[in-house]
């Protein structure tokens, strides 16, 4: 069995539209020592994130109390919206789960988020078959993968977790099979 605890990020400052260097707040930077608490004793293997800094600096912590490196995958990365500021977050989202294909110029799909996302989760489930991972992710990112295993998991699903950073998504491998799905609340 491979077992990947997905990280969605912790509170980010917004204020920083630069998806790339957009940081946690304060509050973000208290919520990853939830993360940190809940990971302790899980047995993890390997620490794998998006190269995003939010998704880095969210299990942070957890890696260097480990003692282990953080290795970024680029294809974990969140979506590209497009070149502008998104103003409504809500239509916008919506639309895409209503058609997975739906992008904005230069931006990318709901479609080609997943395909790319389980591209990179199918190697992993290769090159570390067995082992306890974490992978530092993101919100739109991580219900694709959802989506991709339990396509019950639609937009109300994604508008329920919009709020929770961080969020932890287990994931139980077979091989590249899915065995289960387990979310866990840090807040609860």
């Amino acid at each position: 069995m491979t077992i990947i605890y997905f990280v969605r990020h912790a509170q980010p400052n917004f204020n920083n539209h630069d998806d790339l260097t957009r940081e946690l707040t304060m509050q973000g930077w208290q919520d990853s020592k939830l993360v940190t608490k809940f990971l302790w004793d899980k047995g993890i293997d390997i620490v794998l994130s998006s190269p995003y800094k939010r998704s880095i600096s969210t299990i942070k912590e957890f890696a260097d109390a480990k003692k282990t490196e953080i290795k970024c995958i680029n294809d974990f990365r969140e979506r590209k919206i497009g070149n502008e500021w998104i103003e409504n977050f809500d239509d916008f989202c919506k639309r895409q789960w209503e058609d997975f294909n739906f992008k904005l110029f230069d931006g990318e799909s709901l479609q080609e988020v997943q395909n790319r996302n389980i591209m990179a989760l199918n190697k992993i489930l290769k090159i570390y078959k067995g082992k306890n991972i974490v992978i530092g992710s993101h919100g739109t990112a991580l219900s694709t993968i959802i989506h991709y295993f339990d396509t019950s998991f639609k937009y109300n699903n994604f508008e329920e977790i919009k709020g929770l950073m961080p969020w932890i998504v287990k994931f139980i491998f077979d091989g590249n099979k899915c065995l289960g799905i387990q979310k866990y609340n840090l807040f609860l």
